[in-house]
C-alpha cells in the first residue's frame, strides 16, 4: 500500500476561527470574520474530513475502463474500452457483512416496534440458497443469524434494499457523530440515564421522529430533549435563543450544526460502476511518477490465481469456482478453504486495502445497466442511472420540508435541471393542496403542465439520460422482448460461484433491482470532499498561497 493511515491525520473538524489579537477578514470586502457586532459573517476553519466508518480512502485519477478484459468471452459487446478519470473517493474496506444488516434490522425492530412490514422488507431473502437439486436449505436457516456466519457477505438484498440501508447508515453516523459531541443529547442521557435525564424529562422531545441528516440540516430536528450542552455558539445578529432548558447557556446563544462546520459527513451510497472498477484494480501499487509498470487481469498482480510469494507458493488468491464441480478443493487441503462465501477480511487485501475486490460475492453498484454505456458517460466521473429529486416542502414561506411517517424527507422527480424560481416552488405546492392544479388554473398551466390528481408534483419528470426515455416493451406479437430497461442495474466482481472469467474487474452482469442473489452482496462508498491527493507528503507539489493581506491590521 503506498499510502498510510497515518494520512488520516489530515482529518478536522471546521470549527469557527477566532483569535484575540487579529481577525480573518473577507478579501472582497475587508469585513472581519466572526464577529458578532458586524453581522456576525462567519469563516469555518478549512478540512480534510476523516472517512465515515468502514470506510478507507481512495486517491482517484485516470484510468482505461474495460482495459483489464483481455477478450469479451460472452461476446456482449458491452464493454468498449474507454479512458475516464474517477474523482478520489471513499470506499468499504469489505463487503457489508451479516452482523452489519444485523445491525440495521435491529435498529428497526427497537424503533419501529409496531411496524411489521417494515422490518419483513428489510429482510434479505434468504430463499435464494435455495436450489431444486441441491440440499441447502441449511444455509435459509442459519446463513444469516447464527453467529457462525455473523463475518459472512449478507446477501439476498437487492439494490432496492440497499438504498435504504445507505440512508439508514448515514443517519445514524451523523446521529452517532452529534451525540457523542455534545451538541444533541449523549446516547446515556437521551436514555434518561445520565446527568441529562432532568433536562430529558422537562419537556417531551420536541421531534419524536427519529434523526435524519437532511431533516437535521433544514433545522426541523432540535429543542428540548435532543439539543445538547456543547452545541455551537450563534453569532448571528437574528439568533433568536431556543425555549428548551438547552437553548441558551452562560448567555450564549446556541445553535445546532451546519453543513459548514464540517462535523457531518456526506451520505453512504453505492459506489459507481467507474469508482469501483478502478478500486479494484488498484493500479496505484504499480504506478510511479504517472507510469503504470504492469496492468492487472484481477485484484492481484500477475495473470494467474495463484499466489507468486515464496511463503504462499501455489495458493489461491481468492474465492471463486475453480472447474465445475471444484467448489473448495480436495479435502486436507482445501484451494480457497470456502465452500460458499468467507469471511469479508479473507484473502489478502489489493494496492488500495480493500479485501474481496475478486471473487467471494459479487456486489451491486449503483449504475443502471446498458450495453453502450462505454460509448456515452462523461468522461470524468462517469455514471449512468441519474434520477434527480427535489425535497418536497410542507411550507414553502418557511423552508420546511414534509416528512414521510418515518420521519426523513419526501422525494419527487425533479422537473427541471436547474433551479427553480421562488414562485414556481410556491405554485408547485398549491397545485399539490388542490390536487394537481392551481387555484383558478386549467389542465396546462405553466406551473403544472401535465396536472394529474393526487400527483403532488405532476407533470413530466426531468430526465437527463434521453436514450433511457426512449425505451419500451413491444408486447404486442412477441411478449416481453428485452429485459433491460431502467430498472437493470449492474452488479461486478465475480463470486464463490462463478468461475475465474467473472473475478475480472472489467466484467460486467445485470439484474432488476428488486431481485436478489446468493451470490450478490455489497459495499458502501462516501464522495470525498476537499482535495483529492491523499499522501502528498515526499511528493513534489506547488503549495496552495493564502491571499496577500489575510489578516486584518
Amino acid at each position: 500500500m503506498l499510502f498510510t493511515r497515518a494520512a488520516l491525520l489530515l482529518t478536522g473538524f471546521g470549527f469557527i476561527l477566532t483569535s484575540c489579537s487579529k481577525r480573518e477578514v473577507s478579501q472582497k470586502t475587508g469585513i472581519a470574520y466572526n464577529d458578532k457586532n458586524n453581522g456576525g459573517y462567519e469563516r469555518f476553519r478549512q478540512s480534510h474530513p476523516a472517512p465515515g466508518p468502514g470506510l478507507i480512502p481512495i486517491e482517484g485519477g485516470t484510468f482505461v475502463m474495460g482495459g483489464s478484459a483481455d477478450q469479451d468471452v460472452t461476446y456482449d459487446y458491452n464493454n468498449v474500452r474507454r479512458r475516464v478519470t474517477v474523482p478520489s473517493f471513499y470506499m468499504d474496506e469489505t463487503e457489508v457483512s451479516n452482523q452489519d444488516w444485523l445491525d440495521y434490522m435491529h435498529w428497526i425492530g427497537i424503533t419501529f416496534p409496531d411496524d411489521h412490514k417494515l422490518y419483513y422488507d428489510a429482510i434479505p431473502d434468504t430463499l435464494v440458497w435455495r436450489r431444486p437439486l441441491s440440499y441447502n436449505d441449511p444455509y435459509v436457516e442459519n446463513y444469516l443469524r447464527h453467529p457462525a456466519f455473523q463475518d459472512y457477505p449478507v446477501v439476498g438484498v437487492s439494490w432496492d434494499q440497499v438504498q435504504e440501508y445507505c440512508t439508514w447508515r448515514t443517519d445514524r453516523m451523523n446521529e452517532n457523530i452529534l451525540r457523542e459531541k455534545g451538541i444533541m443529547l449523549s446516547w446515556k442521557d437521551a436514555a434518561g440515564g445520565g446527568k441529562g435525564k432532568a433536562t430529558a424529562a422537562a419537556g417531551k422531545p420536541a421531534n419524536k421522529d427519529p434523526f435524519n441528516t437532511d431533516i437535521y440540516l433544514n433545522g426541523q430536528y432540535k429543542g428540548a430533549g435532543i439539543d445538547g450542552k456543547k452545541m455551537i455558539v450563534d453569532i448571528s445578529p437574528t439568533a433568536k435563543a431556543a425555549t428548551g432548558a438547552n437553548g441558551k447557556a452562560g448567555g450564549k446563544i446556541l445553535r445546532p450544526a451546519r453543513i459548514e462546520d464540517g462535523i457531518l459527513k456526506q451520505r453512504y451510497r453505492l459506489p459507481s460502476e467507474a469508482e469501483w472498477e478502478y478500486a479494484a484494480l488498484s493500479l496505484i501499487g504499480n504506478t510511479e511518477f504517472e507510469n503504470i509498470d504492469n496492468n492487472k487481469v484481477y485484484a492481484w498482480n500477475g495473470l494467474g490465481v495463484r499466489s507468486a510469494k515464496q511463503k504462499t507458493r501455489g495458493l489461491i488468491m481468492a474465492n471463486f469456482k475453480r472447474g465445475l464441480g471444484d467448489n473448495m478443493g480436495v479435502g486436507g487441503y482445501l484451494n480457497d478453504k470456502g465452500d460458499i462465501t468467507v469471511p469479508v477480511r479473507s484473502f489478502p487485501p489489493n494496492d488500495f486495502g480493500l479485501y474481496n475486490m475478486s471473487g467471494n460475492v459479487n456486489e451491486w453498484v449503483q449504475d443502471t445497466y446498458r450495453q453502450t454505456s462505454f460509448e456515452e458517460f462523461e468522461d470524468f466521473n462517469p455514471f449512468r442511472g441519474n434520477e434527480y429529486k427535489d425535497k418536497r416542502m410542507a411550507d414553502p414561506s418557511k423552508g420546511l420540508f414534509a416528512k414521510d411517517k418515518y420521519g426523513k424527507p419526501i422525494l419527487d422527480p425533479s422537473k427541471s435541471n436547474k433551479k427553480a424560481t421562488y414562485e414556481e416552488v410556491v405554485a408547485r405546492q398549491q397545485a399539490a393542496a388542490n390536487g394537481g392544479n392551481a387555484p383558478g388554473a386549467a389542465n396546462g398551466n405553466p406551473a403544472n403542465p401535465n396536472p394529474v390528481a393526487g400527483n403532488p408534483l405532476a407533470g413530466k419528470p426531468y430526465n437527463p439520460d434521453f436514450r433511457g426515455a426512449a425505451d419500451s416493451v413491444n408486447m404486442t406479437l412477441y411478449g416481453t422482448t428485452t429485459l433491460v430497461n431502467d430498472r437493470s442495474k449492474v452488479y461486478k466482481g465475480g463470486s464463490w460461484n462463478d468461475m475465474a472469467y467473472w473475478l475480472n474487474p472489467a466484467t460486467r452482469r445485470f439484474m432488476d433491482e428488486d431481485e436478489s442473489s446468493a451470490e450478490v452482496g455489497f459495499r458502501c462508498a462516501m464522495t470525498m470532499v476537499g482535495a483529492p491527493e491523499i499522501s502528498p507528503s515526499g511528493k513534489p507539489h506547488y503549495s496552495v498561497k493564502k491571499p496577500k493581506a489575510y489578516k486584518a491590521k
